[in-house]
């Protein structure tokens, strides 16, 4: 396997999600089916994709005929900045825009089935690495698509949103596996519509989830009289990638309001949103990062960590960082939070690094963090010396006693201070303290840390520092189904495999009549192998008779099976090295 520095520097956290991509595992027809799908790709879409597409397409390693080997492409990705890692199908949101934080691409290993040829609702190789990694030679959007990983992953999420992402995870893997009885299809569809019916308010994690849609995975740029393609699903679906084109598809201009537009992953989308430029997508995304908690801070930002009941990371002015449930705040009237409470297992940490004596351990029922200035101090107290402080009555050993204009109230004997590296002061600790709020007793023990802050500037998801906290998204538990080769599929995979090796010059082209004979009597279905054979006698200059019996039967496949018409019609074009253009 050929690693890159940046998957060595990965913490643990999102190393757990990464797997091997077993290449020796493509069967020939996974092989034929890539093949099919990329020529068809480098065909239609160097007319209707953005510029960079195809130039990328050679600045990534990706090769037509063979199936992209991830770990080489790291070997050329790291000459742009980037990685690519293998994983299991859908990974939670947060951890996959993570990834994107690092400059790593996240790729599903496993490819999709011959009848999902055109769309695959499951995240698949094609996917992943025909679709993201060639828009990412392009600078621009490389950095808008960092850029989006390190907000979306800050993005406060619900309960309701994990259950979403668990039932579509669980939905694109039947629904990829052939042999998933219908039923079970419907039932994991309704399932996912009465979650989406029943979400609420939608959490930051779900507007994020929306403008990843509409710009990464389905985004358009240009005109719109004129738009070209940049989204991934899009580069991916050799048929949504044209009937997306077509004027009943609406386009509309990529805002912020984007991220109010609902999108399903199981049918075409009938609208799709286009923008001017990548730097476009930039702005609108820090036009949303400005309305969440990440930077507006305050009440507002604790309130959203409550709603969400998730962990969750406030900071304060002075640099404290305090990790855990938060389930209480009370608020004043400069929209800072007079005091707020967790209720689990607390840390505390500055520049994303937890102290070892105030880890969960320390505060294993919760937290209780006080916020503003005590009457009586001018300015912010995070700026206090220690003498400053003493002339303020706060000496170590002695007893003191600090008021809120809010009505908190704090007595104890200073135990000791705790600074930043920059002299941030940031902790205080009292013993024998007692903490209220006018009549009521909030907090009364042996030791109390007062968290020192002006004001409340960040809230965001997860722990501040995750790998000491051990804060590890949950591996999925059901895995994606590997299908079952019976003999009939062995044969079938054996027979593309030999028209491979023909391809490749290594049999004879002798054996091209009895493999094509073979086929019609026991795969009379199978139309990608017989375009295959059909491609292999133009090029081996076969007699017009063998020529014309494989032609005609794709004719015969088409008019059997009306789904595979279109498809086979734009193999026969590929063939004869016509514009696909007069095919959409």
């Amino acid at each position: 396997m050929e690693s890159n520095p940046l998957i060595d520097q990965l913490p643990p956290h999102l190393k757990q999600f990464i797997k091997d991509q077993p290449y020796s595992d493509y069967s020939a027809i996974d092989q034929a089916v890539w093949r099919y799908v990329m020529r068809l790709n480098v065909n239609y879409l160097k007319t209707v994709a953005h510029e960079s597409y195809i130039e990328g397409l050679e600045k990534t390693g990706l090769e037509i005929d063979n199936i992209a080997h991830m770990y080489g492409m790291n070997r050329i990705l790291k000459e742009i900045g980037w990685a690519a890692v293998a994983v299991d199908g859908f990974i939670p949101p947060s951890a996959f825009m993570e990834f994107q934080a690092y400059n790593v691409l996240v790729i599903a290993a496993d490819i999709r089935q011959l009848k999902h040829i055109e769309y695959t609702p499951a995240p698949d190789i094609i996917h992943e690495a025909a679709g993201h990694a060639p828009i990412i030679a392009d600078p621009e959007y490389a950095e808008y698509l960092r850029y989006f990983g390190e907000i979306g992953c800050k993005a406060l999420s619900s309960a309701k949103d994990y259950e979403l992402y668990e039932a579509i995870r669980h939905l694109s893997i039947i629904k990829e596996y052939p042999f998933t009885p219908q039923e079970s299809i419907d039932e994991a569809e309704k399932v996912i519509e009465n979650i989406q019916l029943n979400m609420g308010e939608p959490s930051e994690m779900a507007l994020v989830r929306r403008l990843h849609w509409w710009t990464v995975e389905y985004g358009l740029i240009g005109t719109l009289e004129n738009p070209k393609i940049y989204g991934a699903g899009l580069l991916s679906s050799i048929g949504e990638s044209s009937s997306c084109m077509k004027p009943d598809v609406k386009k509309i201009p990529f805002t912020l309001e984007a991220m109010n537009v609902e999108f399903d992953i199981t049918k075409p989308q009938p609208h799709l949103f286009v923008t001017p430029s990548f730097k476009h997508l930039t702005n609108v995304l820090d036009q949303f990062a400005d309305t969440m908690a990440l930077r507006k801070g305050g009440t507002y930002g604790i309130q959203k960590a409550i709603q969400s009941n998730n962990l969750a990371t406030v900071v304060m002015s002075s640099g404290l960082q305090i990790s855990g449930t938060f389930n209480f705040v009370l608020e004043s009237e400069n929209e800072q939070p007079v005091y707020f409470t967790t209720n689990s297992p607390t840390a505390l940490a500055c520049n994303d690094r937890q102290w070892f004596d105030q880890g969960k351990s320390q505060y294993r029922n919760g937290f209780i963090g006080i916020c503003g200035t005590p009457v009586g101090i001018e300015g912010a107290l995070e700026n206090y010396s220690i003498s400053r402080l003493n002339e303020i009555g706060l000496i170590e050993g002695e007893l003191a006693v600090l008021n809120w204009d809010s009505g908190v109230s704090l007595k104890g004997i200073v135990a000791s201070f705790r600074r930043a590296l920059n002299g941030n002061l940031l902790l205080i600790k009292f013993e024998n303290a007692t903490v209220s709020f006018k009549d009521d007793v909030l907090y009364e023990g042996d030791s109390f840390q007062l968290s020192v802050g002006h004001k409340i500037v960040s809230v965001y998801s997860g722990a501040a520092d995750k790998i000491a906290f051990h804060d590890f998204a949950k591996i999925p538990a059901e895995h994606t189904f590997k299908v079952v080769v019976d003999k009939s599929l062995k044969r079938l995979q054996d027979l593309y495999a030999d028209i491979r090796e023909i391809r490749n010059s290594k049999r004879e082209i002798e054996k091209l009549k009895p493999i094509f004979l073979n086929l019609r009597k026991n795969y009379q279905d199978d139309w990608l192998l017989v375009l295959e054979i059909y491609e292999l006698c133009i090029e081996k200059n076969q007699p017009d008779n063998f020529i014309a019996e494989v032609y005609n039967s794709l004719l015969d496949i088409s008019k059997r099976n009306p789904q595979y018409s279109k498809l086979i019609e734009n193999g026969l074009k590929l063939v004869d090295n016509k514009s696909l253009l007069t095919a959409q």
